[in-house]
């Protein structure tokens, strides 16, 4: 025991400040892609065949957007790209209260705005939530499990993942929705009481993300559950979920 309680107190305190600096990601992190229409090839359209997931839109007068909702980050535009014209942003800030707000011209979420103050003086300053894996591929989920560690520590804020919809004051849901999970979904939502809240968590659990018309799935959540907060990306990184919960929350601006 004593060897590990030394290297303990070695380490120090290894808790994120949160929100944190854009330095604080990694260098790699890929954000959302910017079209910049001007540098673009006339006719074009290398980019929008490129997505494997329709997010690219370049019919819209002479613009172009960008469908955070679908987009996947995997950086397939910006490599099809022969202009050189894309360029993904590094801002994690990206959950927003309302799905039309993830469709994006240049490269700006209107952030989340948080719940109405009767929800929040019924929460108080505590969320707890059962996570619903409906068919994901573990990615999400396990960027949710990272805020339990040290290092995001998700308590200090008041928020917890429960073992059961009945104690949880909402779900935060991943995966595209497999057939074989939609009544487990619904008895869950049932199960949760209320007032309850549902979170979308990545692009499968919005649009269906890459499995999206997939006879197998049903395109996310949105026809299933009222969704109160979308946290897109695939995966989305753990700031970005920890920023899109605490400002449901009201916590932060």
């Amino acid at each position: 025991m004593l060897r590990p309680t030394i290297q303990r107190l070695r380490n120090g305190k290894n808790t994120l400040a949160f929100p944190p600096a854009t330095t604080a990601l990694p260098n790699h992190y890929r954000g959302v892609p910017v079209i910049d229409r001007s540098s673009c090839k006339t006719g074009c359209v290398a980019c929008e065949d490129a997505c494997p997931t329709n997010a690219i839109d370049l019919s819209i007068n002479d613009a172009a957007s960008v469908d955070l909702g679908r987009c996947l980050f995997c950086s397939d535009c910006v490599e099809a790209c022969p202009e050189g014209a894309i360029e993904q942003k590094s801002d994690y800030r990206l959950a927003s209260r309302q799905r039309k707000h993830l469709i994006s011209s240049d490269g700006i979420v209107e952030r989340a705005e948080s719940l109405e103050l009767e929800a929040r003086r019924v929460l108080g300053h505590s969320l707890h939530l059962r996570q619903v894996s409906a068919g994901g591929c573990n990615g999400c989920e396990s960027d949710l499990n990272v805020l339990n560690t040290t290092l995001y520590d998700l308590s200090r804020f008041g928020i917890q993942f429960v073992a059961s919809p009945r104690h949880a004051d909402g779900l935060i849901v991943t995966g595209p929705l497999t057939n074989n999970m939609v009544s487990a979904l619904e008895s869950a939502w049932a199960a949760t009481p209320t007032p309850k809240f549902a979170i979308a968590v990545g692009a499968c659990a919005i649009s269906g993300g890459i499995y999206q018309n997939s006879p197998a799935c049903n395109n996310g959540i949105s026809d299933h559950l009222p969704i109160d907060l979308f946290i897109p990306v695939c995966p989305p990184h753990p700031v970005t979920i920890l920023d899109g919960l605490l400002r449901l929350l009201g916590q932060i601006d």
